[in-house]
């Protein structure tokens, strides 16, 4: 299995991440997700499911953050466009990410529980982009945690991949 994301000179375009503007953003956090399109995907496939997360967010945060996790994606969706969180919200299940932790504590479920764009707040971050093809649907709820989806795929994961996409500071 493959996946593709376009990265321009080999960053995210701004308009998915920190310096969004207008309708790309909402309440100070970027909310259009990027597209992308998932390719060779196992002939036993029924669902897929995808984890964003942001590893060098550990030295500022403390922990890894989560930008977006979503389940039972069908394969008609394998080449998802842009804003497919919000656009395409229903289609599929979308857990919650790091805003929705107490930390940040956020209450507007169209941020903590759609994709948050990446905004490194020290340097260049690497995130790192899964996709998991799945050999059934997990049945998870919306706003689901990132630890039940890690339960869930035991079992179920036919094939992974994974694409690590830089953002800008």
């Amino acid at each position: 299995m493959h996946i593709a994301v376009d990265t321009p000179n080999g960053y995210l375009p701004d308009k998915y991440g920190k310096y969004a503007t207008g309708d790309d953003m909402r309440n100070g956090f970027p909310v259009t997700s990027f597209p992308f399109q998932v390719t060779d995907i196992p002939a036993d496939t029924v669902a897929l499911a995808l984890t964003l997360t942001d590893y060098d967010a550990i030295p500022v945060s403390g922990f890894m953050w989560i930008h977006w996790i979503a389940a039972d994606i069908p394969l008609s969706l394998a080449n998802i466009p842009a804003n497919a969180s919000r656009d395409l919200a229903g289609q599929f299940v979308q857990g919650r990410n790091s805003n929705a932790g107490r930390y940040v504590n956020n209450t507007d479920p169209e941020i903590y529980q759609r994709y948050t764009g990446p905004t490194p707040p020290n340097a260049d971050h690497d995130y790192t982009f899964t996709m998991y093809a799945l050999n059934a649907t997990l049945d998870l709820p919306e706003g689901f945690w990132m630890n039940e989806l890690r339960h869930a795929l035991p079992g179920h994961v036919l094939a992974q991949a994974s694409l690590e996409i830089t953002s800008r500071v």
